[in-house]
């Protein structure tokens, strides 16, 4: 069989845009100066010059700013591959967000501890369930389901660990972080289950995130969700019109084999 665009299906494939991905989270990072953000006794340092990083690090600081911005290229990657339909996008997802969970807590949410043990096990059934074959599915009630609940459960967890927790507590940041997160809990179930209008939802998750990392002052992530919302636009056009992989295993550039 042929897909219907093959330019889009190389276009999701393309490994110059995984490199172009990471190359742009770095380079606005760094022209940021994010590299230079500390964390320090409870404190967020910005903007610390890197010939005193290691002295901050030296008095206990933790060196927040570079960890952003690796986490930010692998969870970049990460999209990418499950993008492509490679399960191994899912395997390096359970990882970044173990890193992930824990930035966010440092940068203020303290809601994380409870709330990225959840994403943590979601990851964890998208790679099992993909492993065994599963194939793009079209739009159901389920899907509909699955991102209603999601966000009362993010709403509920969010509030329930600042409760407990504290952190920032002001009303923009937590309605921010819980529409998010619940945004990423059916982002992230109906990529398990391949639905072919996930990619509808990291769009919106995208734009929401963005807002996010705004106010958090997080640069690596604001460049990363700007990436994410056209390759998430590109990638829902090749799930829906092109279908699974293994239509075009072996599409020439022409697009002239099937």
């Amino acid at each position: 069989m042929k897909v219907k665009y093959p330019w889009v299906r190389q276009f999701v494939n393309s490994p110059y845009l995984d490199i172009f991905g990471a190359l742009l989270i770095l380079i606005i990072s760094i022209s940021r100066d994010f590299q230079g953000t500390m964390y320090l006794k409870g404190e967020i340092l910005y903007s610390i010059p890197m010939n005193e990083i290691g002295e901050q690090m030296s008095q206990g600081a933790f060196p927040l700013g570079f960890l952003s911005i690796f986490a930010a290229m692998f969870s970049m990657l990460s999209t990418r591959f499950i993008g492509k339909q490679q399960n191994f996008g899912n395997v390096i997802g359970i990882f970044t967000t173990i890193v992930a969970g824990i930035l966010d807590y440092l940068f203020g949410n303290a809601s994380a501890i409870i709330t990225y043990p959840l994403t943590f096990i979601i990851m964890n059934f998208a790679a099992f369930n993909w492993s065994k074959g599963e194939k793009i599915r079209k739009i159901d009630l389920k899907y509909y389901l699955i991102n209603f609940i999601g966000l009362l459960v993010a709403f509920g967890l969010v509030y329930f660990g600042a409760y407990l927790f504290g952190g920032r507590t002001d009303s923009i940041f937590l309605n921010t972080v819980a529409l998010t997160f619940g945004l990423s809990i059916g982002g992230n179930l109906c990529s398990a289950l391949k639905y072919e209008e996930t990619w509808l939802s990291w769009m919106i998750y995208n734009i929401v995130q963005l807002t996010k990392a705004i106010l958090q002052l997080n640069f690596a992530n604001v460049a990363k969700y700007i990436f994410y919302m056209a390759n998430a636009t590109v990638t829902l056009v090749d799930w829906k019109y092109n279908g699974d992989k293994f239509l075009d295993q072996s599409i020439e550039v022409s697009g002239a084999k099937a």
